[in-house]
């Protein structure tokens, strides 16, 4: 555990120095992967399907909000649905206006989780999306995830109905019903839309308490209600899923909560204290949880002088060390887990 918060101390000085630098590095490979996974999932426009144009974009994307991020995302499925059928392109432009409207109208610091759900639908571990919303953000952050989690499942149905849509005996009418029912009466997206709402509310609900390791506590009932309604709804709604891919996912977000928790919340709770005070209205019962952090090592500066004698003594050498404390100058603390969520949020 020790070297674990060693590594964590390192990385906060080194964000902490590089921060300007670190962010735009993270969105433009954020960017890179969401990109990447679009042309991999529909790839109908030569055009945009290129290695050197998707290196651009995440550039462009690196320099300016998430939200460029988000609009550039969209213009590419927009664009991959042109090469599909000018009405598949219209319903998408259609689609993604009312998505942007339900998410940005309310939740606009939360749209980090409608680029996630696709990603991590492709890394195949999609509850990491409403676990890490329920820990670093609340139930504002579930309209995002679902949003997401439509924007995939209808690149799903566009790759899947491709050749129907493709073809010309396949009116406009026939292509519009096709997108709308592949979306409305798809039982696996709305398994996934509930799913992600009951995960995300139980580990922010959970999170919140005040008893001892309650955030490893939302992430193992997280999964737990992640896996039991997945289990359930493919029984009841008769969706097809892979129960070992599911539970692994399920397990996989575990991991990433643990490892948010690590960096964002890091506390001991072996040395957690209780204390009460009032006042003339009120009593205040306080809990006080103090966070892991390691002991710095003293810094000794050791410093070398050379001097000849007076009297032709020129091989004798004198040498003198002086251990300086680092607290002798004190440096402003870098408070690391509240500029990490800063950065999320502008994320």
């Amino acid at each position: 555990m020790t070297a674990l918060l060693e590594l964590k101390q390192k990385i906060r000085d080194i964000y902490g120095e590089y921060d300007t630098w670190i962010v735009p590095a993270l969105k433009f490979l954020l960017a890179l992967a969401v990109f990447l996974g679009i042309n991999s999932k529909l790839g109908f426009l030569e055009k945009l399907d290129n290695i050197f144009v998707v290196l651009i974009l995440s550039v462009i994307c690196a320099i300016l909000p998430i939200n460029a991020m988000t609009v550039v995302g969209c213009v590419l499925i927009i664009g991959h649905c042109y090469a599909v059928g000018v009405e598949v392109a219209a319903f998408a432009l259609l689609l993604m206006i009312l998505l942007m409207i339900l998410f940005l109208r309310f939740t606009s610091k939360d749209n980090l989780a409608m680029i996630l759900a696709p990603t991590s639908f492709s890394l195949h571990i999609p509850a990491a999306v409403p676990m890490g919303g329920g820990l670093l953000r609340g139930p504002s952050c579930a309209v995002p995830a679902c949003c997401g989690v439509i924007l995939y499942f209808f690149m799903d149905v566009v790759k899947e109905k491709s050749s129907v849509l493709q073809a010309k005996e396949t009116e406009a009418a026939q292509k519009l019903q096709l997108l709308l029912d592949g979306l409305m009466k798809n039982q696996e997206m709305w398994l996934y839309v509930i799913s992600f709402l009951v995960v995300l509310m139980l580990v922010y609900l959970i999170s919140r308490c005040s008893f001892d390791y309650s955030w490893r506590a939302a992430n193992a009932t997280g999964a737990i209600a992640y896996i039991v309604i997945m289990i359930l709804g493919s029984m009841f709604l008769d969706v097809h899923l892979n129960i070992g891919e599911m539970i692994a996912g399920a397990l996989g977000a575990v991991v990433v909560g643990l490892v948010i928790e690590f960096f964002v919340l890091g506390i001991d709770y072996s040395r957690s204290e209780t204390t009460q005070f009032e006042d003339d209205e009120y009593v205040y019962y306080v809990k006080a949880v103090p966070k892991s952090v390691v002991a710095q090592k003293e810094k000794r500066i050791k410093k070398i002088s050379s001097e000849k004698g007076a009297e032709g003594e020129a091989g004798n050498d004198k040498t003198e060390s002086d251990d300086v404390s680092e607290g002798a100058v004190k440096e402003p603390e870098f408070d690391f887990e509240k500029q990490l969520e800063e950065s999320l949020k502008d994320l």
